[in-house]
C-alpha cells in the first residue's frame, strides 16, 4: 500500500479520538455552500466522506435531510453513534451508493483532497439534481496567529501535509464556475493536551513511527505549556474555513 493510501486509511483505528478532538464547521460556511439553491427549506444533502459526522451534525442542526457516505466502517459506526436522524451508507466518492439526481447538494468536509477528483466529480454530478451544489470545505489553522504559526512549525513530521494550500475543486464540464470564500472559525480546547490530541488525529501523525510521534508530542506540549495563550485553562485555536462551491449545470 502506497503512502497516500495508508494515510487515507489511517483514521479508522482513531475514530473515537477523531470524533472527540476534530473541530466542527461554522454555520455561516454551511449556509453559504447551500446558498445557490435559493431556499432555507429542508434539502436533501449528502455529506460525502463524512468521517465521524463533524459536518453531518451541522447539516442536521440546520434541519436538512442528510445522507452520510463514508468508506471506513469504524468511522461510520462512530458517526451513527453520535449523530442521529441521518441515513448512513458505506461508500466511496468514486462510487456513491445512491440513485441518479436524488440530491440537492453534496458537501465534503476536510476530505476532498483524498478523492480522485475527475471520477468523484462525475459521480457527484450523477447524484445531483440540475442546479444542485457541490461544496468542499477545509478547516485550517489561522497562521496570522503568531503562537499558532510557531506551533505548526514544531508539529511538522517527516511526512508532509497531505494537502497543499490552496486545494480546491477542479473545473468540470458538469459544473459551473468554482467560487471560493473563507470564514473565520475557532476550535475550543480545554488544555494543551487536548490540542496535541487533535494533532495526533492527522494522517501525517498516524503514519509515522511511535518514536517520532512521541518526540513531536513532547515538543508540542512543552511549547503550549509555556505560552500565555495556551498554558492556563481553556483556549480557542483560531481557524479559517475555506469553502469551494460549484453548481450542477443542466444536461
Amino acid at each position: 500500500m502506497d503512502l497516500h493510501a495508508r494515510r487515507a486509511d489511517s483514521f479508522g483505528d482513531q475514530a473515537e479520538a477523531y470524533a472527540e478532538h476534530r473541530p466542527d464547521y461554522p454555520v455561516a460556511a454551511i449556509r453559504w455552500a447551500l446558498e445557490p439553491l435559493g431556499t432555507s427549506e429542508q434539502l436533501e444533502v449528502m455529506d460525502l466522506a463524512a468521517g465521524t459526522g463533524k459536518l453531518t451534525a451541522g447539516l442536521v442542526a440546520e434541519g436538512h435531510r442528510v445522507t452520510a457516505v463514508e468508506p471506513n466502517e469504524q468511522m461510520l459506526s462512530e458517526l451513527v453513534r453520535r449523530v442521529h436522524d441521518v441515513r448512513a451508507l458505506p461508500g466511496h466518492a468514486e462510487h456513491i451508493p445512491v440513485p441518479d439526481h436524488t440530491m440537492d447538494a453534496v458537501l465534503v468536509g476536510t476530505a476532498f483532497h483524498w478523492f480522485d477528483q475527475a471520477k468523484a466529480l462525475q459521480e457527484i454530478a450523477r447524484v445531483l439534481r440540475p442546479g444542485g451544489v457541490v461544496a468542499a470545505m477545509w478547516n485550517e489553522h489561522d497562521l496570522d496567529s503568531a503562537w499558532l504559526a510557531e506551533f505548526d512549525r514544531l508539529s511538522s513530521t517527516s511526512v508532509e501535509s497531505q494537502r497543499q494550500d490552496p486545494t480546491g475543486v477542479m473545473t468540470h464540464p458538469s459544473f459551473g464556475p468554482v467560487e471560493r470564500r473563507t470564514f473565520p472559525h475557532a476550535h475550543r480546547r480545554e488544555s494543551p493536551e487536548a490540542l496535541v490530541a487533535t494533532v495526533n488525529t492527522h494522517s501525517r501523525m498516524l503514519v509515522v513511527d511511535d518514536e517520532e510521534r512521541g518526540a513531536i508530542n513532547e515538543k508540542m506540549l512543552a511549547f503550549l505549556r509555556t505560552r500565555p495563550e495556551t498554558s492556563n485553562g481553556p483556549f480557542d485555536v483560531p481557524l479559517r474555513t475555506e469553502v469551494f462551491r460549484a453548481v450542477r449545470v443542466s444536461e
